[in-house]
């Protein structure tokens, strides 16, 4: 058992398959409690708090707030670590190209952004969208996320649409493809990730076990 006892609240708004992300954390966090949950309540009383999606944008941000999700995660962010993960943390932002522009929840600055239908990489080959598979992450500051995680380990990404990289005040990591897009947030007790770490192997294990033991 480990030297800590912990509440894990997986936020549920009924976007994606969160089985695996929750059976990971149970795996890593050797005693904590991970609740699926979509219950306010649960979510204030927990000690982190994750805050995953996958699908189309319109739909998360729909059942974001028609459950108030919103005002759950900006509150849990103040008193708690949060993980947000793939589409959680586009989600985050300002707002999304997709679906012909979407307002999301403005709790970072910045702007989610298509990749094009004519990505290409440096050799000048077109690249597929989305974004699918495994991809190095590089680190650009020091951070309790990346605790025995090597520079430019790889991590296993789905999307077709980014978070700019360029000034953004809040970069942990960049990740290539065709351009430089931002592969993880921070700001104060909050880390997003656009990969997924309860599919990457070692990496994204250590990340979420490194993320059970961040104190924010």
């Amino acid at each position: 058992m480990s030297d800590f006892r912990s509440h894990i609240a997986v936020i549920d708004y009924g976007m994606g398959n969160l089985h695996s992300v929750a059976k990971a954390l149970e795996y890593v966090s050797s005693g904590a409690l991970v609740t699926v949950t979509s219950d306010p309540a649960v979510v204030e009383e927990a000690d982190r708090v994750v805050f995953p999606g996958v699908g189309a944008i319109r739909d998360c941000m729909h059942e974001i707030q028609r459950l108030n999700i919103g005002e759950v995660v900006k509150k849990a962010m103040h008193s708690k670590p949060v993980l947000a993960i793939c589409v959680g943390m586009q989600a985050l932002m300002a707002s999304s190209e997709e679906n012909g522009g979407i307002d999301c929840l403005n709790l970072l600055p910045g702007q989610v952004r298509y990749f094009g239908d004519n990505l290409l990489d440096q050799s000048g080959k077109r690249l597929k969208v989305p974004h699918m598979g495994w991809n190095n992450v590089n680190q650009t500051i020091d951070h309790p996320l990346w605790h025995q995680i090597d520079q430019d380990s790889r991590f296993y990404f789905v999307h077709s649409y980014y978070v700019e990289a360029q000034d953004n005040p809040n970069l942990l990591a960049t990740c290539d493809y065709g351009l430089e897009f931002a592969a993880a947030l921070c700001s104060n007790n909050l880390c997003a990730v656009q990969f997924h770490p309860e599919k990457s192997a070692d990496a994204g294990l250590q990340l979420l076990k490194n993320f059970c033991h961040w104190r924010g």
